[in-house]
């Protein structure tokens, strides 16, 4: 995920969607990193791409300082029959760019807006979401906060908003064996962050994905008390007696987004034995997932469950997403 925010040795071209109207291969805000001799991430594949890391390519090969901004039909001059109309934004890794890139490598997990100029000396900044500069030196803080665009400033000049939203879709994964480790590979091109905990420090891999954190704790229902609004819970610890405890702390905290517990049918009925006995309410049990997976997959290997597990959070983040206003 983000494989646009690659640091690269030599001279790069950063392309973006800037623009969509009616039907493209992938939204506005996409990105990739185009050099001499390789291309980090996509903006849709298809001659839209190869015509954009041409374009990238020969400006590369130019020399060219400024920033490019093109408009491509996709009819048959492209061979595309989407029907929409896509506007790249074509900007040289300068000094300053690569500044804002470096410092977004180190917010994935926090919302930024770059701000890049169009038109004129290439210019840009990255600003938190409070409106603070925190790279660059483009002084276009009033853009900060205005929607996802281009926009001209008092004196005409066009500037690219680009909001670069942190994963909404945040996984708490409890448990750290086979599966887990499976889960966590299957999640790590995914947009989402996850937050993996075993009490078992020896159970971890010596190198996670960049959107996975570590939690070894022997207390991990206190993670679920800190959980933000609407997360993802996966319960697959090596004790039912934890599944339990974690289920039963889960299940008593408000805004949770979705819940999955490993197990069978069998286990699915002890538990919801145990906790109606606790009088935990049984509209809240009712909203425990499990199984968990994609019905009709049954084959128990690993990653065939991640895969089916990654897919079943997929659909529940999307319905999640439409459900709410809309972003910049």
């Amino acid at each position: 995920m983000n494989d646009w925010l690659t640091a690269t040795a030599g001279p790069a071209v950063l392309v973006t969607v800037a623009r969509v109207e009616g039907s493209s291969p992938r939204a506005t805000g996409t990105k990739m990193l185009v050099t001499a001799h390789s291309q980090l991430d996509t903006i849709g594949g298809g001659h839209l791409e190869l015509k954009a890391v041409e374009i990238a390519r020969a400006m590369l090969a130019r020399g060219d300082a400024s920033v490019q901004y093109e408009r491509f039909p996709l009819g048959p001059s492209l061979g595309q029959c989407c029907g929409g109309v896509v506007w790249l934004a074509f900007e040289p890794v300068d000094a300053e760019l690569a500044q804002v890139l470096e410092t977004l490598r180190t917010r994935r997990r926090d919302d930024s807006v770059r701000i890049t100029a169009i038109e004129g000396k290439p210019a840009c900044a990255l600003f938190d979401a409070a409106g603070g500069r925190i790279a660059g030196s483009a002084d276009a803080a009033f853009f900060a906060t205005a929607q996802a665009g281009l926009h001209a400033d008092a004196d005409g000049r066009r500037w690219l908003v680009d909001p670069i939203l942190a994963p909404r879709a945040h996984v708490l994964l409890f448990g750290a064996g086979h599966v887990g480790a499976a889960i966590v590979r299957a999640l790590a091109e995914l947009p989402c962050s996850v937050t993996w905990v075993d009490e078992r420090d020896d159970m971890f891999p010596a190198q996670v994905p960049d959107n996975v954190t570590i939690e070894v704790t022997d207390t991990p229902e206190t993670l679920v008390a800190a959980a933000p609004p609407g997360a993802s819970y996966l319960v697959m610890t090596h004790s039912h007696a934890l599944d339990q405890r974690l289920c039963e702390a889960i299940l008593a905290r408000a805004q949770v987004g979705w819940f999955g517990l490993i197990g069978s049918k069998t286990k699915r009925a002890q538990f919801e034995s145990r906790m109606a006995a606790r009088g935990i309410d049984p509209a809240r049990i009712a909203t425990m997932v499990c199984p968990i997976g994609l019905p009709g997959i049954i084959d128990k290997a690993p990653p065939v469950i991640a895969a089916s597990v990654a897919a079943q959070l997929l659909i529940e983040w999307q319905a999640q997403a439409a459900a709410q206003p809309q972003e910049n």
